[in-house]
């Protein structure tokens, strides 16, 4: 289900737009930034600060989630089912999953959110389809981050 290209973007960008119902039918869109890859299937973040979340999950699995490379313009976007797993159930390859990028994080986790992934796509800026190459678009976009930040 996940590519290759699709585990590098969210290994390197694991900072994720997730988008649940709520109670009205209304869309929720909450970041969350503890993203990891369990396999190629599943993807996982730590309910550090998710009551919203976890409340739209308990009723609604239904999640959504997006990751985005600003500077190539490519994203990935992942749709599935959610569910919360506390830190007794979480199986080996979850708590794995986590130990290397957040295990400073653990302790402070409450618990975990599994997705269970029935779709990953690839979006790419229009600005591929012009011709533009990921060269270009990277060097246009660090020169105006830089400004940002200088």
């Amino acid at each position: 289900m996940l590519t290759e290209e699709m585990k590098a973007l969210i290994t390197n960008h694991p900072a994720g737009m997730v988008a649940t119902v709520n109670k009205d039918g209304s869309p929720s869109v909450s970041p969350k930034a503890t993203f990891v890859i369990v396999d190629d299937q599943t993807l996982a973040f730590g309910n550090l600060r998710s009551p919203g979340t976890l409340a739209n999950l308990r009723d609604r699995s239904n999640i959504e989630v997006c990751f985005i490379d600003v500077v190539t313009r490519k994203a990935v976007r992942v749709t599935g089912k959610g569910s919360n797993v506390s830190k007794p159930q979480a199986d080996q390859s979850l708590l794995d999953a986590f130990e290397k990028p957040w295990g400073i994080y653990i302790p402070h986790m409450a618990s975990f959110v599994r997705i269970d992934v029935s779709k990953a796509e690839m979006i790419l800026s229009p600005a591929y389809d012009l011709g533009i190459s990921e060269e270009e678009l990277t060097t246009q976009n660090l020169v105006k981050l830089n400004g940002l930040y200088n």
